[in-house]
């Protein structure tokens, strides 16, 4: 095992195979057994990590590619942990106990993964959210990585204008965020 645990599995892959982006995808698709232990030993040190951790380069990269990672500065790559499961409504405490209280086994309006883009954003509220993709999941939590990118960077200048952002702006986070305090 190399000496950076958060290095990509990329560039652990043996050296006599292709390193080509659809060989990344097939071996994430198909699950090989060096990519399951790998991922087995990195989600112990992801455990304790902060919910939301920034990373220097993707876990996934044939992914993050086809999602719009560049390897440029003013883009931010980051690591969500977002616990599974469905969620739960408060207990009525007042007036009558219904039959079926719509206590557990409530689904949420939006998804894992929208969740998993809102705290990366909440976090980086001036950056904006490219995309996301799905990581890993164990009995407990999901990985997600967000790309995020800084649409005001210099060097993201042009490049910004011709992509659709999925969040919003980042005034309009701004003012949501002071809304809600």
């Amino acid at each position: 095992m190399p000496s950076n645990p958060y290095q990509g599995f990329a560039s652990r892959c043996v050296s006599g195979k292709d390193l080509s982006y659809s060989h990344l995808a097939n071996q994430w698709r198909e699950k090989t057994p060096e990519l399951k232990e790998w991922l087995r030993l990195s989600v112990v040190g992801w455990r304790k990590e902060p919910v939301v951790k920034r990373i220097p380069y993707p876990t996934r990269l044939d992914r993050a590619r086809r999602l719009g990672y560049k390897a440029k500065q003013g883009i931010v790559l980051v690591r969500v942990r977002v616990r599974r499961g469905g969620a739960k409504k408060p207990r009525p405490v007042s007036g009558r106990r219904q039959k079926a209280m719509g206590v557990s086994k409530f689904t949420r309006s939006i998804s894992l993964q929208r969740i998993a883009e809102k705290r990366a954003n909440r976090k980086y509220v001036n950056l904006t959210v490219l995309d996301s993709y799905y990581l890993y999941s164990d009995g407990i939590h999901h990985w997600y990585e967000v790309i995020l990118a800084d649409t005001s960077h210099p060097a993201l200048a042009e490049w910004s204008k011709e992509r659709n952002h999925r969040a919003l702006s980042p005034s309009v986070a701004v003012e949501k965020i002071a809304e809600t305090r």
